[in-house]
């Protein structure tokens, strides 16, 4: 059984939702500029912009996990619902919770791991490579948001685009 959203709850995700948003839109445009300006740098100039390959790998992680979020929370992300095509709708609304809830919990392992991961990153870095490592931390941040948003869901359930807000 879902629980009702109280308002400051409410409120919480609404402005977590805008601030995935902008940084979503940001990031894929700080990547198109920084890819387009590349294209240009070598071809006109035969030269490039130092660490720009990095800056776009960097980039296009940060669009996938903002875009997920926003996926989650929309209750548009990929699913493999090959059971739920011989399910009842009710009984897939029922399901929901559960599986949001199992959701969470892989996405707090992978949370978990991620930190490790950046942790030893961050650890053995250069000094002059450790931007790099903070550039990285979208991964642990970006789990994180998911694991957030599935809770959410299965606590409250998802935000839908066609209701109103």
């Amino acid at each position: 059984m879902l629980l009702n959203e109280p308002q400051l709850v409410r409120n919480f995700r609404h402005a977590l939702i805008r601030m995935e948003a902008f940084m979503a839109g940001a990031s894929l445009l700080l990547l198109l500029g920084l890819v387009f300006g590349q294209v240009l740098a070598r071809n006109f100039f035969h030269s490039g912009i130092p660490n720009a390959e990095l800056l776009s790998r960097y980039m296009v992680l940060y669009v996938a996990f903002f875009g997920a979020v926003l996926a989650v929370e929309s209750s548009k992300h990929i699913r493999i619902d090959v059971v739920a095509a011989c399910m009842k709708p009710e009984n897939i609304r029922r399901l929901q919770p559960p599986l949001y809830l199992i959701s969470s919990i892989l996405c707090g392992i992978m949370t978990w791991a991620a930190i490790r991961f950046w942790h030893d990153d961050w650890q053995y870095a250069a000094e002059h490579e450790r931007w790099g490592s903070i550039l990285a931390l979208i991964t642990p941040f970006g789990f994180f948001l998911l694991s957030l948003h599935f809770l959410l869901g299965a606590l409250f359930s998802p935000a839908r685009s066609d209701s109103p807000s």
